[in-house]
């Protein structure tokens, strides 16, 4: 009779290892990525006024790869992460001088189906998500002459030590944001937070957001109000306002492209109105198109001279990319771009360039 029971027993033990993975909670980890890059030609790339033919980064994606994973916690209730580096494909480095591994993003959270995500660690600002996801035609490009308006925020899109939420409750998605600045004796200084808020109604979407980044005690703001009107599933219109102000001095030196002059000084107080508009066209199921034009007005922003002034910016883009596969696809893209006043300071000569690139991106 023991023999019998332990046979038994030894069957329903065998029986339960044998299906223990459907009893336990689901789990995921995906390795993602994308590689791109670009053979472009830059005119007035020097002091001296002298093109210049280079291979650089992608047009609107920077190569990356990243983890991200799941786990089923049931009740709808599960646990997320991500990891995500962005590396020079042309040269084999890191993409930042900090020599940080995970750039990007590098967070650990809950999700909930019901209530919403919760992230910790080091994240995206939701402005930085919904202009690079949703609202801006370009997707917070690469190349400084499609770019220039998000380079005064460009050192805050991403934040250290950091809380997120994000939520959906029928067309209203919210988004909030909070970064520790970990100072002794000072909960504020080095901290930021920000928001958006976006609604959908059938073609349109509408989406407003503010942030502030405490840099030793001194204050940078950006406000914006976007939005994305879609004519058919593939004809897009996008248009947006964003609104600086900047206490750090960091901005003035943000702008510049590589090899620009020295400044003499920085604003303690600079001021950027930014707007833009756009389309995205899916001509055919392989081809897209896109334009888009900035537009930037600089109030008290340092000068070539020393001094403090006003200046305006403008530049156009047009790309058209062409899918060879689900994963891969070659683009062509021309841009042109001009400035005055202030934003002589940006350029490393005279104050116009044109830009002309074709580019290779394979997703994985």
């Amino acid at each position: 009779m023991n023999q019998k029971l332990l046979m038994t027993c030894s069957g329903a033990a065998a029986a339960l290892v044998l299906f223990a993975p459907s009893a336990f909670a689901q789990s995921s980890v995906t390795l993602y990525g994308l590689v791109d890059t670009t053979v472009r030609y830059l005119s007035n790339a020097d002091a001296k006024n002298g093109g210049q033919i280079a291979m650089g980064e992608g047009v609107e994606t920077p190569s990356r790869w990243g983890l991200k994973g799941t786990e089923d916690l049931g009740g709808g209730l599960s646990t997320v992460f991500r990891l995500e580096n962005q590396f020079q494909l042309w040269s084999g480095k890191l993409d930042n001088s900090s020599n940080q591994l995970f750039q990007r993003q590098a967070y650990v959270g809950l999700s909930s189906q019901q209530y919403g995500t919760l992230t910790f660690g080091r994240q995206q600002t939701p402005f930085f998500e919904m202009m690079g996801n949703v609202y801006d035609p370009m997707t917070v490009g690469d190349f400084w002459q499609d770019s220039y308006v998000y380079n005064p925020v460009g050192p805050f899109l991403t934040t250290n030590s950091s809380v997120k939420y994000s939520g959906k409750v029928g067309g209203l998605q919210v988004e909030a944001m909070y970064g520790f600045g970990g100072v002794p004796g000072s909960v504020g200084e080095n901290s930021m937070y920000g928001f958006t808020a976006s609604y959908g109604f059938g073609p349109l979407s509408a989406d407003v957001g503010f942030q502030q980044n405490d840099v030793s005690g001194k204050k940078f703001n950006i406000v914006n109000v976007s939005t994305v009107y879609s004519f058919t599933p593939t004809l897009k219109v996008l248009a947006g306002w964003l609104h600086s102000q900047d206490n750090t001095g960091l901005a003035d030196v943000d702008m510049q492209q590589a090899g620009a002059p020295k400044l003499l000084r920085v604003s303690p107080n600079r001021i950027d109105d930014s707007f833009y508009v756009g389309s995205t066209w899916q001509v055919t199921s392989p081809l897209a198109l896109t334009a888009a034009a900035y537009y930037d007005h600089a109030r008290n922003a340092a000068t070539l001279g020393g001094a403090l002034g006003g200046g305006i910016n403008y530049s156009a883009t047009l790309l058209a990319e062409y899918s060879l596969s689900k994963r891969t696809e070659v683009y062509g893209t021309v841009d042109f771009t001009r400035g005055n006043g202030a934003f002589l300071a940006d350029y490393p000569g005279r104050n116009n360039q044109t830009g002309i690139a074709v580019g290779l991106r394979n997703l994985f």
